[in-house]
C-alpha cells in the first residue's frame, strides 16, 4: 500500500501552486505557507505574461524548455479555464526583417505568413508588416486568474494555507518541506541570480487583438498580449540585476514606442498599471531542483513560470513518491 506523504510547501506563487497540485493529486497531505496572505504585486507571478508558448521560446532558450514547456498549455487548461488556444504571431518592422529570418532559424512548428495573412489573424495590425511566424500550436492564459482558480481548487481539496514568515529548517526537520520561494531564497541558493523586469498593463479598447504578438525589435523584443475587454500586458525587459521598485524612465519610454509602431492607437491607451520585479534564474536560465535531507529546493524558472512549472511538478511529485531521480535534479544530499 503506497504511503501518503505529508508534504510542506513554501513559497505560494505559480511554482508552488503547481507543485501542491501536482501532490494533491496523488494523494498528498499538503500545507501550502507564504509570507503574505493572497495573490498580489508581491508575487513574481504576479506580473507573467502568461504566454504558453515553448516553440517561441526556442528563439533564446535551451531546448529543454522548448521539450518540457509543451506539457503546460494542456495541463492548464486541464487545471484551469483561463487558457485561450489560438497560437502566437511574431512580426518585425520591414527594418528589421533580418530578426525575423533569424527568428524562424531558431525555432520550429511555425507557418511563415504574409502581410495580408497577418491581416487575417489579427485585423488590426493593418498592413504594417509584411511578413509573419504564426505559431498556431501555441497558447496564453490570464495568469492572475489562473493563479486564484488554481489557490481555489487546492483549498477545495483539503490543502491547508498559513500565513507566515516560515523556518525552512524547522518544517524540513518535522518532514518533507519544499522551498518554492522563487528570488527570495537567494540567501541559501548563491548561485541563483535575479534578472529585472519591467512590464505594463494598458487600457486600449479601441484595438482588438486575438493572440500574444512579439514584435521583435533590436533593444527590447516586445510582447503584448491581449487580456480581454481592451486590456493588454505589455511587456518586458530583461536586465541583469536585482529589480528596483521603480521601472526605469528608458523602459517605459521603449514599452510604449513598441507597442505604438504595432499600433498608433496604442498612444491613445491609459497605462492601469506599472510593475517590476526579479525574476530568479540560475546562469544556464533553466530550473533545479535540489534536496538535502527533507528539503527540496525548487527555483529558477527564469521567465518561464508558467510554461514550465508543471513539468516542474511533475518532477517533484515522481520524486516524492516514486523516488525517481529528475531530469532537472543537479544536487542530492544524504
Amino acid at each position: 500500500m503506497e504511503m501518503i506523504p505529508s508534504v510542506t510547501i513554501i513559497g505560494a506563487g505559480v511554482a508552488g501552486l503547481c507543485v501542491a497540485r501536482a501532490l494533491t493529486d496523488r494523494g498528498a497531505e499538503v500545507t501550502l505557507i507564504d509570507r503574505e496572505a493572497d495573490l498580489g504585486i508581491h508575487a513574481c507571478s504576479w506580473w507573467a505574461g502568461g504566454m504558453l508558448a515553448p516553440f517561441c521560446e526556442g528563439e533564446s532558450a535551451e531546448e529543454p524548455v522548448v521539450r518540457l514547456g509543451q506539457e503546460a498549455a494542456p495541463w492548464w487548461q486541464a487545471k484551469t479555464d483561463a487558457v485561450i488556444n489560438n497560437g502566437s504571431l511574431v512580426v518585425s518592422l520591414a527594418r528589421d526583417k533580418n530578426d525575423l529570418k533569424r527568428f524562424s532559424r531558431r525555432t520550429e512548428q511555425f507557418e511563415e505568413v504574409s502581410s495580408t495573412q497577418v491581416q487575417a489573424l489579427e485585423p488590426d495590425l493593418g498592413n504594417r508588416f509584411q511578413k509573419g511566424l504564426y505559431f498556431s500550436s501555441e497558447a496564453h492564459l490570464a495568469p492572475r486568474r489562473a493563479l486564484a482558480e488554481l489557490r481555489a481548487t487546492l483549498l477545495a481539496d483539503g490543502v491547508t494555507f498559513i500565513q507566515e514568515d516560515a523556518d525552512l529548517d524547522a518544517y524540513a526537520q518535522k518532514g518533507i518541506t519544499i522551498d518554492c520561494r522563487g528570488y527570495q531564497a537567494r540567501d541559501s541558493m548563491n548561485d541563483l541570480r535575479g534578472v529585472k523586469g519591467e512590464m505594463l498593463v494598458l487600457s486600449c479598447p479601441d484595438v482588438t487583438l486575438h493572440r500574444p504578438i512579439r514584435l521583435l525589435h533590436p533593444r527590447v523584443p516586445l510582447y503584448i498580449v491581449p487580456r480581454g475587454d481592451g486590456i493588454f500586458m505589455l511587456g518586458a525587459t530583461m536586465i541583469e540585476g536585482v529589480a528596483g521598485q521603480h521601472v526605469t524612465a528608458r523602459a517605459l519610454l521603449e514599452l510604449l514606442s513598441a507597442a505604438y509602431a504595432l499600433n498608433p492607437i496604442f498612444g491613445e491607451a491609459e497605462i492601469l498599471e506599472i510593475g517590476v520585479d526579479s525574476r530568479p534564474a540560475f546562469p544556464d536560465n533553466l530550473p533545479r531542483i535540489r534536496r538535502s535531507g527533507n528539503l527540496l529546493r525548487v527555483n529558477g524558472l527564469y521567465r518561464h513560470g508558467f510554461l514550465l512549472a508543471p513539468a516542474v511538478a511533475r518532477m517533484v511529485c515522481e520524486h516524492v513518491f516514486d523516488q525517481t531521480q529528475p531530469e532537472l535534479m543537479d544536487e542530492i544530499a544524504a
